[in-house]
């Protein structure tokens, strides 16, 4: 596996919340800054020593409502 893909969410509170796909790694933080870093600490936790994905991908997602 050359990299790993998350989709990350922004929260109504303004949180911020990734899910890897393909894998069942989740983590959530306040700000994109401490998100990077516990996206970093969870892929290092679910892989075993030297075996992950030297990339990881964010994709950023927005949903937006519209009224009529």
């Amino acid at each position: 596996m050359n990299e790993i893909l998350f989709v990350v969410e922004e929260a109504d509170d303004g949180s911020y919340r990734a899910s890897a796909v393909g894998a069942a790694i989740h983590t959530e933080a306040d700000s994109l800054e401490e998100l990077h870093r516990e996206i970093r600490d969870a892929v290092h936790c679910h892989f075993e020593d030297g075996a992950a994905p030297p990339l990881i991908r964010l994709h950023h997602v927005r949903q937006e409502l519209l009224a009529l």
